[in-house]
């Protein structure tokens, strides 16, 4: 490990040799929570990218506008209980309930499908258990990607990077997956109905195993340290009196003023990325040439390019968090640029255009996610990092939110 890292990490006064920090013995650590950001995402992605499915079962339903309103705000609400209640909880038992509660959820849809609606259209009672087990995905969610961003904030840069990358090869994943499908199985209702039990199950495996790495990662020497050192600055602040619930809060909100232009950086990301991707992706351009598959390809293309700018933080992390919160606000000329590509020149309106813009899209939306989330729970104490990372979460999740409104108002 990296001394500058640890350095970082290090709080004032303690004895520990800075030069002991043990190895990260073929990167299991980093390995462990990059599967960890896979996973906590994977069954979201599962339930939406499922939504022609349901689309076909439930065909009065405005199936994936209802997903994202259940999932976005019991997320928020969730989050925001987690962030003033995470003091009195283990963040150990937040996450194994968090991956238990994932495998639940994803369980119900093949079950409810093989002994109750049997692929039969219209069964509405079908799909409020449906929206129930989004509902409850979404629990598991604030639960895991709260506990796990903040567990990763108290951790050198590397993890943090490695769960924010996770998050974009979740999406990789799914692209995959969706090109799979429509190469292999027919678009008609037995196809959908085999490509949506695909998703489930490989969401299935891949949570379970989470929990296994998971319940794995304590037992590495690096990270037995690195929770040492949590414990020793924990201690060291007990000086100051007990966290009662009023000084809590104080505490809270003085995190949140700490943090709060790297948040406000974070909203504007996701603001703008979801009021373009995917509903302009999928519902505005079109192309003769590749047809049906043009959507598909151009939402696989902007989840590598996520992914790329998600990895790229390990390469050259940008420490000036006013240049990453200047790039936040000039995204918005992605808004221009993609009206171009429906009212501009005639150039602009081609595959070429689209296709590029819809990368860099992609490609600065992971790293100015990446950039930012590593860099806030580094502005705090170390007994407070993990806090600033559930606030971060928190901060995220409501520009996933006005970004999925905002897409539903806004006509390019």
């Amino acid at each position: 490990m990296a001394l500058t890292e640890s350095c970082l990490l290090l709080p004032s006064g303690s004895g520990r040799n800075k030069n002991r920090v043990p190895e990260d013995k073929w990167d299991m650590a980093y390995i462990v929570y990059f599967t960890l950001g896979l996973g906590y995402l994977l069954p979201w992605n599962a339930f939406i990218t499922a939504v022609d499915y349901f689309s076909y079962l439930y065909p009065d339903a405005s199936v994936d506008r209802i997903f994202a309103v259940v999932y976005m705000l019991i997320g928020l609400v969730g989050i925001s209980l987690i962030i003033f209640y995470s003091h009195k909880s283990n963040a150990y038992v937040r996450i194994n309930v968090g991956l238990a509660l994932f495998v639940v959820s994803l369980l119900i849809i093949p079950l409810l499908d093989a002994f109750y609606l049997k692929g039969r259209v219209g069964l509405y009672s079908g799909f409020y258990v449906t929206a129930a087990a989004v509902g409850l995905s979404a629990v598991a969610d604030a639960l895991v990607q709260g506990s796990i961003v903040g567990c990763a904030g108290e951790l050198p840069e590397r993890y943090m990077q490695a769960v924010v990358a996770g998050t974009a090869g979740s999406g990789v994943l799914v692209s995959a997956l969706r090109i799979f499908t429509k190469a292999v199985y027919p678009q008609d209702a037995s196809g959908l109905q085999k490509s949506a039990n695909l998703y489930f199950s490989v969401s299935i495996v891949i949570v379970f195993v989470c929990m296994v790495f998971y319940n794995m990662v304590h037992k590495l020497p690096v990270m037995k340290y690195y929770k040492e050192l949590k414990v020793e600055a924990v201690t060291a602040n007990e000086d100051n009196g007990p966290l009662t619930g009023a000084v809590w809060r104080s505490t809270v909100w003085n995190i949140v003023g700490r943090i709060k232009w790297y948040g406000f950086g974070i909203v504007l990301i996701y603001i703008v990325t979801l009021a373009i991707f995917p509903g302009y992706i999928t519902e505005d351009v079109h192309s003769q040439i590749l047809k049906d598959w043009y959507p598909i390809l151009l939402i696989a293309g902007y989840n590598v390019f996520d992914l790329v700018g998600k990895c790229l933080t390990a390469v050259y992390l940008l420490q000036n968090a006013k240049v990453a919160i200047g790039g936040c606000i000039a995204r918005l000329l992605f808004f221009p640029l993609f009206l171009g590509c429906l009212h501009g020149p005639k150039f602009f309106r081609t595959e070429i255009p689209v296709t590029i813009l819809t990368c860099l899209l992609g490609l600065t939306n992971g790293y100015l996610t990446s950039v930012l989330m590593i860099l806030i729970p580094k502005i705090v104490k170390l007994q407070h990092a993990e806090t600033a990372g559930i606030v971060s979460v928190l901060f995220l999740v409501f520009g996933l939110a006005a970004g999925s409104v905002i897409a539903w108002i806004w006509v390019i």
